[in-house]
């Protein structure tokens, strides 16, 4: 229930605009630094520990921001949150798609994550609901203090994962293997980063995923704006979330369809960039509901194009791959934040949306499907 509010509460603890710009700069860099780390981590440790660590550390950091609101303790406070979601970011995809492999259902891989993450979509919106009247009752200490307990009823759910077979690699087989079989820790820990890098390397599969992968989820980072967009196109301040459930509504539904007609990515993902123009030039509230389609179709992508990383992935790194991904994503977003506000110097929110529209054309055809002879699909899933 934070997440709506953090802002407010920074500025009612006397924050300037200034401020509060530093912490989240401060939070996009602590992600970034550590996204590639805790990676290696999810390679060498047991996967489900960390997810059931993940998010204590978020909790912490919560706390902090709710019992002593002050600059040190938001600014601690953005490291602790930036620690638990890293730690999540490429674990969580990876215990997943080995459970799922050492089963023999990989196929079912993108289903599971579209869903979960449409679940997540549909959790944010009943948080923001519910912040408003409990902010109502108790103020920020009540916000705040739902805000840990909805971190700490994650503990159990973590724990209550498989313990996560891995990828078997030319030193390990199974979650168990102890990290010192292949030497001291920083031996282990340059040979697991060497094994991804190597991957991606090699692997032409595993790089235009993940060029996609990172772009598609960086530049998905504009819906930030969205609101502004949303008041552009209405004199009624009241009338912005309204205009905001379509694109709220067929994000979680885009997630929810993950899975389906994977190999129509690339001309679904031209289409999307098409209405992202037309929806954003219209000038009318109705254009947010093409807005709102197309933003749909990049998070169906965004689940189409980490699947193919992952079913190209052949080596024990996993999650690190997929953590080198994240970092792009982290890298695309801050470029995009910063083209925004650059742009917004000289133009409106309509068409620096519609400027963004290209990049998701140049990303198509990286999505598109490969074919065999006799035009039978050799490479489903960019297979090596």
């Amino acid at each position: 229930m934070l997440y709506p509010l953090y802002a407010l509460l920074f500025a009612d603890s006397g924050l300037s605009a200034g401020q509060i710009s530093t912490l989240l700069i401060l939070w996009s860099v602590a992600v970034s630094l550590l996204e590639v780390p805790t990676g290696v981590l999810a390679d060498t440790l047991p996967r489900r520990a960390l997810l059931t660590a993940a998010p204590l550390f978020s909790a912490a950091g919560f706390a902090l921001w709710t019992l002593v609101p002050a600059y040190p303790a938001f600014a601690a406070g953005f490291v602790l949150w930036a620690a638990g979601l890293a730690l999540v970011s490429g674990t969580l995809q990876a215990l997943v798609y080995d459970e799922l492999a050492a089963i023999g259902a990989t196929g079912s891989y993108a289903r599971l994550i579209g869903r979960s993450r449409a679940l997540g979509t549909a959790g944010i919106a009943l948080s923001t609901a519910l912040a408003a009247p409990v902010m109502a009752a108790g103020g920020y200490l009540a916000v705040g203090a739902g805000s840990v307990l909805a971190m700490l009823a994650a503990v159990p759910v973590a724990l209550s994962f498989p313990r996560a077979r891995r990828t078997a690699g030319p030193e390990e087989d199974g979650e168990e293997a102890a990290p010192e079989a292949a030497g001291p820790w920083r031996r282990r820990y340059a040979a697991v980063l060497g094994t991804a890098l190597g991957e991606a390397r090699r692997s032409a599969a595993v790089r235009t995923g993940l060029v996609a992968m990172a772009v598609l989820m960086g530049a998905t980072a504009l819906d930030e704006f969205l609101p502004l967009l949303a008041g552009s196109l209405t004199a009624d301040p009241a009338a912005v979330p309204l205009l905001l459930a379509p694109a709220a509504l067929l994000a979680a539904a885009g997630e929810w369809l993950a899975g389906r007609g994977a190999g129509r990515a690339a001309p679904v993902l031209a289409a999307a960039a098409v209405l992202l123009a037309a929806g954003a030039l219209v000038g009318h509230p109705a254009g947010m509901v093409l807005v709102g389609a197309a933003f749909g179709a990049f998070e169906w992508a965004s689940v189409a194009a980490e699947t193919r990383v992952q079913h190209a992935v052949a080596g024990p790194a996993r999650a690190t791959v997929l953590s080198v991904g994240g970092l792009g994503a982290e890298a695309v977003a801050v470029l995009a934040y910063a083209g925004y506000g650059l742009g917004s110097q000289a133009a409106g929110p309509g068409v620096l949306f519609a400027l963004a529209a290209p990049v998701f054309l140049v990303i198509a055809p990286l999505l598109r499907s490969r074919t065999g002879p006799g035009g039978a699909r050799r490479d489903r899933y960019w297979r090596r």
